[in-house]
């Protein structure tokens, strides 16, 4: 795993979001990661799963859900405290524990969007780790475009009973609860999205296989399925008809965490490459002391620093209730992108090191590809940005 390898004493740019008690939190993290996930990751992605306790030992720690008021069971947090869980996570290679999904998409979705009797219900078990979440939006056919998805809820009576699939749900295996987007109306398009929110044991909800991956091995990632599932309409998250408005509301903030990741697995993965390449040993003299490692690494670096005052700005913006769906985009396309590029050109040299899984850069390749697919591909990312150009242009002609 990353922190595994001995600690790197680097020029890093300053990070004036962050104040003391951010710092003092990500040292409490940093301890629990070392200690709890660390010493039990290469089990758990032989397993394909991570255990409940962890998530019952994250909630104890007051690592999930750190934004959710303290009426319903949280701290009531700044952001900048989910972020540094993420952050920390990550640094460790830590990709198993589903903690993103269930803290930044499906607690904020709930708790932006749900009723009072659902926040009740749903959010203090979500905060303590005794309910995990998961989001059930992506389809064997309908992945970017979800409009398109085929799972129906059909009302009888004073019910709906939904029928349907999904595929590539990280928590699948786990959850306890899960935002399900559902077709309420077939011939509706987008208006005919409507949310709901599933409980794990309902009749009817049942899962399929734990799905092998090229990467992120111990996050479970399911086939869910409907069958004749009946929920009442106080199940419903938010109005019907407008669930693709609300998933629309919340792409900003899941492609923010996304470029969150990828921007802190990109600084931590050059930073060990130049730990290694000095300490490797080629043509009787270190790895890094060949022009070719020291002007790779220095653009990769240059990259990475640009990148972070990219995403610092953005997470400022969010904060601020100032980032908009284009600004995410870019951000998305860009740091995964990065990400991407940094793990290929570090794993190069390590050379064939660089190919055995027991070495972190090996790990970290297979872990980044589903960056630039997950939470919209960047071809869609491609389209936000090219549209809103088009916009402008023809506004300003």
């Amino acid at each position: 795993m990353y922190a595994s390898i001995r600690k790197w004493k680097t020029r890093m740019i300053e990070r004036s979001l962050f104040r003391e008690e951010h710092e003092m939190f990500r040292d409490s993290v940093k301890k629990f990661v070392e200690k709890e996930i660390v010493p039990y990751h290469a089990q758990w992605e032989k397993d394909g799963v991570v255990p409940r306790e962890l998530w019952l030992k994250a909630g104890e720690q007051g690592m999930l859900c750190c934004t959710i008021p303290e009426e319903y069971g949280g701290l009531g947090l700044d952001y900048l405290f989910d972020v540094v869980v993420f952050e920390e996570l990550w640094k460790a290679g830590a990709s198993g524990p589903g903690f993103l999904i269930h803290t930044d998409l499906v607690a904020t979705y709930i708790n932006s969007f749900g009723t009072e009797d659902q926040k009740k219900k749903f959010l203090p078990k979500m905060v303590s780790g005794e309910w995990i979440g998961s989001l059930g939006m992506t389809e064997p056919h309908a992945g970017s475009d979800l409009k398109a998805i085929r799972t129906k809820a059909v009302r009888d009576g004073n019910e709906f009973v939904v029928n349907g699939q999904k595929v590539f749900i990280s928590n699948g295996q786990m959850c306890d609860v899960l935002v399900l987007a559902t077709k309420t109306d077939s011939d509706a398009g987008a208006k005919g999205v409507t949310l709901f929110l599933v409980e794990g044991d309902r009749e009817g909800f049942s899962r399929g296989k734990n799905l092998e991956k090229l990467g992120m091995h111990a996050q479970d990632t399911s086939e869910l399925f409907f069958d004749n599932m009946r929920l009442p309409p106080e199940n419903m998250l938010g109005e019907e008809g407008k669930g693709f408005n609300i998933m629309m509301t919340k792409l900003s903030q899941e492609r923010l965490a996304q470029a969150v990741r990828s921007t802190t697995v990109a600084e931590t993965v050059i930073q060990y490459t130049l730990d290694y390449t000095i300490e490797r040993k080629a043509f009787d003299k270190s790895i890094f002391d060949q022009q070719n490692t020291q002007f790779t690494l220095a653009k990769l670096k240059a990259e990475a620093v640009a990148m972070r005052v990219f995403t610092d700005r953005c997470i400022e913006l969010f904060m601020n209730g100032k980032l908009d769906s284009v600004d995410a985009a870019m951000l998305k396309m860009l740091s995964t992108e990065l990400h991407c590029k940094v793990v290929d050109e570090c794993l190069q040299l390590f050379g064939g090191w660089g190919y055995v899984w027991e070495y972190p850069i090996a790990r970290a390749y297979a872990d980044a590809r589903i960056t630039k697919i997950a939470g919209g591909s960047i071809e869609i990312m491609k389209l936000i940005i090219a549209r809103q150009m088009a916009k402008e242009a023809r506004e300003n002609a």
